[in-house]
């Protein structure tokens, strides 16, 4: 049991802050190299670990912070896909209209 304790309460979070990290480096590339099912898990990783992190006992805040991080990291990469993917080529085509 302690390892387990040791695992959720400390590792987990630490190794997770490289992939809120990381997903914010990526905010550098062009959105057209972001992934949609990558974004989404990302996303949804934080968002459901964030709930599990309040719900335990202990409360882990370090659990808490990362995932939420990382969803907020997540909802950005995901918003600057679809504003590319879908908005961009509409303005585009208005412009050319003109």
């Amino acid at each position: 049991m302690l390892c387990f304790v040791c695992i959720v309460h400390f590792w987990a979070p630490t190794f997770k802050w490289g992939i809120s990290i990381a997903n914010l480096a990526d905010s550098t590339k062009p959105p057209e190299k972001v992934s949609y099912p990558q974004q989404i898990a990302v996303t949804a990783t934080g968002v459901i670990w964030s709930r599990y992190s309040t719900v335990i006992t202990p409360k882990n805040w370090n659990l808490f912070s990362v995932n939420i991080v990382m969803a907020g990291t997540g909802i950005y990469q995901l918003s600057r896909k679809i504003q590319h993917d879908y908005f961009n080529k509409e303005e585009a085509a208005v412009v050319t209209k003109e």
